[in-house]
């Protein structure tokens, strides 16, 4: 039997066989998780947060019609259920714990190279805190979940290149702050 993609199973729900929405929970609570986790550093408000973009697809499943990527559909919903979560709790988005994607300084050299990791971690931490709630989530989307900037951009709502730009950005500033804090 082959295997249906997001896409098929998507429409599946919408055309009312909601038994699909639970293969798509499988199949991306994970990354849901990761990303939400790596936006607030909270594990239980992230498991919460997963929860509701599957209960938001479910809701709006109406509003999916098939075209371009699923990804991108349902890390918009993530993004919209992050926002509403912290704009109802009013709780700062600057509580980033970088400590879960340390391995991506060990496989890229995006910073420059390190001769003491565990404080470069430590300023990497207090750098991203340091950057807007959107200049952080750019680079959640394109570093540490690796999607195209194409999906960044149906996620962002604006165009690939409008993404790119916006990813380099916040690159170029967390690169600055960087350093900065390594001057001191």
């Amino acid at each position: 039997m082959h295997e249906l993609t997001d896409n098929a199973l998507m429409l599946k729900v919408k055309s009312g066989d909601l038994n699909k929405m639970g293969l798509l929970y499988e199949r991306h609570k994970k990354r849901m998780f990761g990303f939400f986790y790596n936006m607030n550093g909270d594990a239980m408000t992230s498991e919460d947060l997963v929860q509701n973009v599957f209960v938001r697809m479910l809701k709006y499943k109406h509003t999916y019609t098939g075209e371009g990527s699923f990804l991108a559909w349902m890390f918009r919903t993530a993004r919209n259920v992050n926002n509403d979560h912290f704009k109802k709790n009013k709780q700062n988005y600057n509580q980033y714990d970088i400590a879960s994607v340390e391995y991506k300084l060990e496989a890229e050299d995006t910073i420059g190279r390190v001769s003491d990791k565990k404080d470069n971690i430590n300023y990497l931490k207090i750098a991203l805190q340091k950057l807007s709630p959107e200049k952080r989530e750019v680079l959640v989307l394109s570093k540490l979940k690796e999607m195209k900037f194409s999906e960044i951009g149906a996620v962002m709502g604006c165009s690939e290149g409008a993404a790119k730009v916006k990813a380099h950005r916040a690159l170029k500033d967390l690169k600055l702050v960087f350093h900065q804090m390594q001057i001191r």
